[in-house]
């Protein structure tokens, strides 16, 4: 009886650690329903107690927003209401245990002066630890927080403001002053990705307001217990819903419309415990593009982003419709993505993973069903190993990606059914598994260059005809 036991527990723990689960969807589940959810008293102040004033563009309501904040959270928590009506702000800081509630007709206008979002605060940019200009909505180490309610939140971001900083400020670097002969300024992103391959000290990473990063709309870091329910997010400076290094988020019925440079809809990045489900995205980027830092620092932290449930979602416009990467240094493990709907000739892969020798680590155990694909102008799968290959940055890490299913999976046109750039070792792309998909209107069928191997089709057919593999 012993030994049965004992052999049975070893069978559970070799499953366990080889990603082979009975059922990956009870395991979803079993993700959401574990989690910690926010509870709030019901103590609730307006903004406008506290002094704020709506409609006026000169006048910026966030120091009132932030007294509201900081006294619902001392006196133990509660919700903050921000009333129907245009309110003009600057950056705004979440504390514990505060429910930050927009009414239904309430917009929280950003606005675009740089000035306004310093001194820096601890972030990081596009998988780099920096201190960086503050968030348009920001929380640090705190717990039980939420943005909910069906009001706007507005980042006010365009190519006269904040978007030109993605010419100049961070990709093409610029003169102080207006004398061509005054001093040059390199590119701000490019020092960033210096700072974080020599290991400069976080500390001693700063920008200014000279020489800033754009901000993210929402950064809430190494926070736990958070949900982000019923707004609507608009023209955010950079990537507009970023948790870092927290844990139990809930992300529902959130709609972010975001056509700017590197608009990422949603980047969780070295999170646990993540639920996104019934949001809709139209973006300039990847409308949910999962992350864990970036080579030095990602590798420094060594936090995977793990545990992560994408259900009854839409994705339009973006680079991709669910991605992994490319800053993925601290690898990755366990995606359920199901039930959701994606339909742009914009929509350049519906699920993308990215990554390269700078980076390394382990994405595994990626679980993709019922998703209907209407026209996507790339390829319905991507696994790339050799993402941006002129990069400046110490190689030799070699990442690996396995166990990908994709089943009931349908698309009405497409430029391929799956594309690989794999490396020299087959091992390195291994155990990628479609089952029960139909492709239509695919141009150039499946595009696979490198080594790889177990890729299988099951029960599949492009342009009607089935395919095996």
């Amino acid at each position: 009886m012993k030994k049965t036991v004992i052999l049975l527990s070893l069978a559970a723990l070799f499953a366990s650690c080889s990603g082979n689960v009975t059922d990956p969807w009870k395991q979803a589940e079993n993700i959401v329903k574990t989690m910690t959810k926010v509870s709030f008293p019901e103590y609730s102040v307006s903004i406008a107690d506290f002094g704020a004033v709506a409609g006026n563009p000169e006048q910026s309501c966030h120091e009132a927003i932030n007294l509201a904040i900081v006294t619902v959270s001392l006196n133990g928590g509660g919700t903050v209401e921000v009333p129907d009506g245009e309110w003009y702000t600057g950056p705004i800081t979440l504390k514990s245990n505060v429910n930050l509630h927009l009414a239904d007709n309430a917009v929280l206008k950003f606005i675009p002066d740089v000035n306004l979002y310093f001194p820096a605060v601890r972030t990081r940019w596009e998988g780099v630890d920096v201190n960086n200009a503050h968030p348009l909505i920001y929380a640090y180490g705190e717990t039980n927080i939420a943005v909910t309610g069906n009001g706007t939140i507005d980042g006010q971001a365009s190519y006269e403001n904040w978007w030109r900083l993605q010419m100049y400020n961070e990709r093409m670097g610029h003169y102080l002053g207006d004398d061509p002969k005054a001093e040059f300024i390199a590119p701000s992103r490019l020092e960033l990705l210096k700072w974080g391959e020599a290991s400069k000290p976080v500390y001693e990473r700063i920008t200014s307001v000279e020489n800033t990063l754009r901000p993210q709309t929402l950064n809430f870091t190494l926070c736990k217990t958070v949900l982000i329910e019923g707004v609507t997010l608009l023209r955010s400076p950079f990537w507009v819903l970023h948790p870092l290094l927290c844990e139990d988020i809930i992300i529902r019925n959130v709609t972010v419309d975001n056509s700017g440079p590197n608009g990422d809809g949603c980047d969780p990045e070295s999170c646990r415990n993540v639920l996104i489900e019934g949001c809709t995205f139209n973006t300039g980027d990847d409308c949910i593009a999962i992350k864990s830092g970036r080579n030095v620092d990602g590798r420094r932290w060594g936090r995977p982003s793990e545990n992560i449930v994408v259900r009854n979602c839409n994705m339009a416009n973006g680079h991709g419709g669910v991605t992994i990467g490319s800053e993925i240094s601290g690898g990755y493990r366990n995606l359920y993505v199901s039930d959701c709907k994606m339909d742009s000739p914009h929509l350049n892969v519906v699920l993308r993973i990215k990554t390269s020798t700078a980076r390394g680590g382990v994405i595994e155990n990626i679980w993709f069903k019922n998703v209907e694909v209407g026209t996507c102008g790339g390829a319905i799968a991507s696994v790339n190993l050799l993402y941006e290959p002129r990069e400046v940055a110490e190689r030799g890490f070699i990442p690996t990606v396995r166990n990908v299913n994709i089943e009931n999976v349908s698309c009405v046109k497409a430029r391929n059914a799956l594309v690989i750039d794999g490396l020299e070792d087959p091992e390195n792309v291994n155990n990628i598994h479609f089952r029960n998909c139909n492709f239509d209107g695919v141009t150039d069928g499946n595009s696979l260059r490198g080594a790889y191997k177990d890729v299988t089709f099951e029960s599949c057919s492009i342009n009607g005809e089935d395919f095996e593999m």
